[in-house]
């Protein structure tokens, strides 16, 4: 709550995706008074719902992990997360359909887990070696959590000021983060066994990004999973949307849809405010973009000193990109869990594809989410809501997806008919919608079709994202999947939280003063 300053900030966020809720509801909660502005129609960002003839699907993120993150927000304003939302926990987390024939259902007991890989694997090192992997993750967990997460960082430098005077207690939490290695690399040096390998790789898909190009530090995501399990809200993923914007609502944030802001306003020094495509002007103290953080720059500060020395920092390289296809099933597949990966014959050779070729992968891996049997209210008696996402190269000048999709659509059921056993797939649809690169591209205003933000990609620093407190322009704060921490639903929910308090921080410090009214 304001202290310190007496006068509170008159904030705006720009976006009102999760992290921009999320950013809200900090602000608001500590005393601050909130205008968010948002270009659809909706809130909630990429967490939009589709109904189509009694199927709802989600659009955009389906598995939410590390409730924790949501439960921080809801408690900056002495709220609990379960008067807002139904959770129900989901293990097994995942369920994996090889190309052999095989499949591997992954469970939260690291433990059972250990076992049921030693029956499955012909190599009889695949228990123990997860069993060492989730070891390692777990260290990165905690190195992360203490110098990573719930602070604004934009590079090394950063983490070394939260960490204080460099001690040897220091230098060994730097040294366990694995630096110079790769995912793929750490993966495939504790499991033997290649199927388990490529199931342990995706939990890094999170990002976006390619294993064999991430660093290893990434695989700390794999204990986050564990440790807090994977959850379903009652009513889909939509319903966090839905939870924040009420929560904001309480507290008083207003929020103003179909506004689109085209510049951020300001004198070279410090944020002054926001125009719209309506030629209309907000008055702020500080603005958090929940935009992109790379197009935030390029189109809200085009042409100015901020963007310019933004541009230098750094080389900024989207995420993949991906094609969603919604299929309203007559009948639902009873093998399928809730999550399903339907994994490629060659992980090396899809991501060569994806992220090296710039082309979509021939042999794709598909997640597959089945929901109906968590809710059943999302398709008719009997049916299936089936969300499937396949990973491909972001945006490139050359991609024409009205011309590929019809192609690709054939590849990708096949795949689910060959590997993951939904034999007669075509004739159970009877309602489809899809999304393309493309359509990310102008839906969500991403850059260049990215669905994570900015790849990770880089085995030193590739986890660093852009800061959430601007070095460039005083009262400007960043959120969302191309800022710190980066993509996937808690950290993006995480990086609204971060702006938030960091907002509220340099308030309390005397560094940001109430003036706009």
């Amino acid at each position: 709550m304001i202290q310190q300053n007496g006068r509170s900030l008159n904030i705006g966020v720009v976006g009102g995706g999760l992290a921009g809720l999320a950013a809200a509801c900090t602000l608001a909660a500590r005393g601050h008074r909130v205008t968010l502005l948002e270009k659809n129609e909706w809130v909630g960002g990429k967490a939009a719902v589709h109904q189509q003839d009694g199927y709802r699907f989600d659009m955009g993120p389906t598995i939410l992990t590390l409730p924790s993150v949501l439960k921080r927000i809801f408690s900056e304003a002495n709220r609990k997360l379960e008067d807002y939302m139904d959770l129900v926990p989901l293990d097994p987390q995942w369920r994996c359909f090889f190309e052999d024939g095989s499949v591997l259902d992954l469970i939260s007991d690291i433990q059972k887990m250990r076992e049921n890989l030693d029956k499955f694997s012909k190599n009889p090192g695949a228990g123990a070696g997860y069993e060492r992997f989730m070891q390692i993750s777990k260290q990165l967990h905690k190195v992360s959590d203490k110098f990573f997460f719930w602070r604004s960082v934009g590079g090394i430098a950063d983490t070394m000021e939260v960490g204080g005077a460099f001690s040897p207690a220091v230098l060994k939490d730097v040294l366990s983060l694995r630096m110079g290695r790769s995912v793929a690399g750490l993966v495939r040096s504790c499991v033997p066994d290649e199927r388990a390998a490529q199931m342990i790789d995706h939990f890094t898909q999170y990002v976006g990004s390619s294993p064999e190009a991430s660093p290893a530090v990434l695989c700390g995501i794999a204990h986050m999973q564990t440790e807090e399990g994977v959850w379903y809200p009652i009513g889909g993923t939509r319903a966090v949307p839905v939870a924040l914007e009420k929560l904001a609502r309480e507290l008083g944030v207003d929020i103003r849809t179909s506004i689109d802001v085209v510049s951020i306003q300001n004198d070279g020094q410090s944020v002054r405010g926001v125009t719209t495509a309506s030629g209309e002007t907000f008055q702020f103290d500080a603005v958090v973009s929940n935009c992109d953080s790379v197009r935030t720059h390029r189109e809200l500060l085009n042409g100015t000193a901020t963007e310019k020395k933004f541009e230098k920092r750094r080389k900024y390289e989207p995420a993949c990109s991906g094609v969603v296809l919604y299929l309203g099933l007559n009948q639902k597949y009873d093998h399928l869990l809730h999550h399903n990966f339907v994994f490629s014959k060659d992980p090396h050779e899809e991501f060569d594809y994806i992220y090296r070729q710039g082309k979509p992968a021939p042999d794709p891996t598909a997640y597959v989410c089945a929901p109906s049997i968590s809710e059943p209210a999302v398709a008719p008696p009997g049916g299936e809501a089936l969300y499937i996402l396949v990973h491909t190269p972001y945006l490139r000048p050359e991609h024409d997806w009205s011309k590929m999709l019809p192609e690709y659509r054939e590849v990708i059921l096949d795949k689910l008919e060959r590997t993951g056993g939904m034999k007669g797939i075509r004739d159970r649809i009877v309602c489809e919608a899809s999304l393309t690169p493309e359509g990310i591209h102008k839906r969500y205003r991403v850059l260049n079709g990215a669905i994570y933000g900015l790849a990770s990609h880089g085995k030193y620093l590739g986890a660093f994202k852009p800061a959430n407190r601007s070095k460039d322009l005083k009262g400007l704060y960043l959120a969302g999947g191309a800022a710190h921490p980066g993509p996937g639903m808690p950290m993006v929910l995480m990086s609204g939280w971060i702006a938030g308090d960091t907002v509220d921080n340099d308030h309390q410090a005397g560094q940001l003063a109430a003036t706009a009214t």
